[in-house]
């Protein structure tokens, strides 16, 4: 399994423990994903959560074979719950155009943000927009863009 059809859940982070047990860094923000039993794609291959628990806020989980720091955690897009009306992944906003009404052009979302209120879209031209309502107007997924209301870009 490989490509677009995965996406990123975590990364094996610091060792936690003598048993092959790692912190999971950027975890997604699903909790069920790092339950015993759940599988994930590391590396290509199909590996089985053997152990679970928590530390300091963030998951802790144990595979059934080593793998190594740095690698992502991944699981096949199908696995993913639907979202709600007007709830995306970051992986959908990732790659779009994002113009303002009227039709400028202000470049391509490069990343979501966490912020402090609200999630920020980071624009591969150096934009930063807050992910809220009274900016972003409209989601295309099918048209590949985004459009923001004018006023949040000099």
């Amino acid at each position: 399994m490989h490509g677009p059809e995965l996406v990123v859940v975590g990364r094996v982070g610091k060792s936690h423990g003598l048993d092959g047990s790692f912190v999971v860094e950027g975890a997604s923000e699903t909790p069920e994903r790092f339950d015993v039993g759940a599988e994930l794609v590391v590396d290509g291959e199909v590996a089985k959560i053997v152990a679970s628990k928590e530390a300091r806020g963030r998951p802790v989980i144990r595979l059934d074979r080593r793998v190594s720091r740095g690698a992502t955690l991944q699981v096949s897009r199908e696995s993913l719950e639907p979202t709600g009306e007007g709830e995306y992944y970051v992986f959908q906003l990732v790659g779009l155009r994002v113009e303002e009404e009227g039709g400028r052009a202000l470049g391509t979302v490069s990343e979501v943000a966490p912020g402090v209120a609200n999630d920020v879209l980071e624009l591969d031209s150096g934009v930063a927009l807050p992910l809220v309502e009274d900016c972003v107007r409209e989601v295309d997924l099918a048209g590949g863009r985004i459009l923001i209301a004018p006023g949040f870009v000099d």
